[in-house]
């Protein structure tokens, strides 16, 4: 699930307007790696090692933020959550943050469970948690380790599904984000939010289930 907020005090830093672009999904990776050397020789520290203390800071400071920019629209799902993160939608639940706040406060994380996948995660669950018992009394049913690993294919194949997916919903925001048609922008930035909510969910089964055969 996702929240909203508009916080001008917490407003996300712009990673598009780091490299002067407009803020669409479909970019040159090749530009951006391009641009990403050539800035980060601009403002290398190095290349402030006599100026003075509040240009060295100011150097640093930008030197930081194109490295965390560029990490970002590097990747298409992390660049996907930034996006949704200048509209004003922040991933919450299913978050590394919120995973990690889960842990330090000993209470179990918030998740969205897309209907189409409950009767799955029901099965896969029982599965886990035959299994983890099993191992207890130092027993392993290799049928049960076989689901496992079938269901981890098909999670898999799942994820690259979705990725796909979601590269062609780029195409719509992008068509309709400088004409700024507000419902069409609001529609399509929903649909990314499920598909995210989706593909992060699964993505942590993923992990359960290496977790579990690992052990």
């Amino acid at each position: 699930m996702a929240t909203e907020t508009h916080n001008p005090e917490t407003a996300t830093a712009d990673f598009f307007a780091v490299f002067g672009l407009p803020r669409k999904l479909n970019l040159d990776e090749g530009a951006l790696q391009r641009d990403f050397y050539r800035l980060s020789r601009e403002f290398h520290p190095d290349k402030f090692a006599q100026a003075p203390p509040a240009e060295q800071r100011a150097a640093m400071e930008k030197s930081s933020q194109l490295n965390d920019a560029y990490r970002a629209l590097k990747d298409p799902i992390a660049r996907t959550q930034h996006l949704l993160e200048l509209e004003g939608v922040r991933m919450e639940e299913q978050s590394s943050a919120a995973t990690q706040a889960a842990r330090a406060s000993g209470t179990e994380k918030k998740q969205v469970v897309p209907p189409e996948l409950l009767e799955e995660v029901f099965e896969l669950n029982m599965q886990l948690q035959e299994l983890r018992m099993g191992k207890q009394m130092g027993e392993s049913d290799p049928n049960i380790v076989r689901g496992l690993e079938a269901a981890k294919e098909k999670f898999d194949a799942s994820l690259n599904a979705l990725t796909l997916e979601l590269k062609s919903i780029w195409n719509h925001w992008d068509a309709v984000v400088e004409p700024g048609d507000a419902a069409q922008k609001a529609s399509i930035r929903d649909k990314m939010v499920a598909l995210l909510n989706k593909r992060s969910y699964i993505r942590n089964l993923v992990r359960d289930v290496n977790e579990a055969l690992e052990d």
